[in-house]
């Protein structure tokens, strides 16, 4: 066989292996994107379960404030459904830009919920309104780690899919920009859930 004909296959298999390895990182890297998302559904949907849970424990107590505890069990409603959709499409921009509006809706009631309870020593002293406080607290500290760790790996994926060459094989492939979670516009809407101890 001539040099000419072998360098003539050995090319385009090369070509080939190496757009095979490329689609295969994009893959990996989109995937591990989701699982990072996933890991934030699993915080998130552990977050509104405490919320009707502390509601409950603190109805008796705050009858008088019902529209506050309507407000908070409505808003986190709405959270649940947008985060039912941002679950389905980590990638698409407009599912995670409507869950953080959902996310900062869900904050100014469940403030109001917490200030309330801070107002009441018996509330404070309750042992089940203390414990889901404390869970509250702590899930909320695990969103926030888990949104860091989603937006470093859409950043790895981000930066893979905009590096020439491989960037070819990604438009070939559809390979699309997936979109990160944000922090919020405002400085009100930036101020963490106060928790009470």
């Amino acid at each position: 066989m001539s040099s000419g004909l072998f360098l003539s296959m050995i090319v385009p298999l090369a070509a080939l292996a190496w757009c095979v390895l490329v689609f295969n990182r994009f893959v990996a890297l989109r995937n591990r994107y989701q699982n990072a998302y996933a890991q934030i559904d699993v915080q998130l949907k552990r977050r509104y379960d405490l919320i009707p849970n502390l509601v409950a424990a603190t109805r008796a107590y705050l009858a008088h404030e019902r529209q506050t505890l309507e407000a908070v069990i409505a808003a986190r409603q709405r959270a649940c459904d947008a985060s039912e959709v941002a679950k389905r499409r980590p990638h698409d921009g407009n599912a995670l830009v409507a869950l953080e509006a959902a996310e900062t809706a869900l904050a100014s009631p469940l403030s109001r919920l917490m200030a309330l309870v801070e107002q009441y020593p018996v509330l404070q002293a309750n042992d089940t309104v203390h414990r889901l406080i404390e869970e509250l607290r702590t899930t909320e500290n695990r969103i926030a780690f888990a949104r860091q760790a989603f937006n470093d790996q859409v950043t790895g994926y981000n930066v893979e899919l905009e590096s020439f060459p491989a960037s070819l094989v990604a438009t070939l492939c559809g390979f699309r920009r997936a979109s990160m979670l944000r922090a919020t516009a405002s400085a009100q809407e930036r101020q963490p859930v106060p928790v009470a101890l």
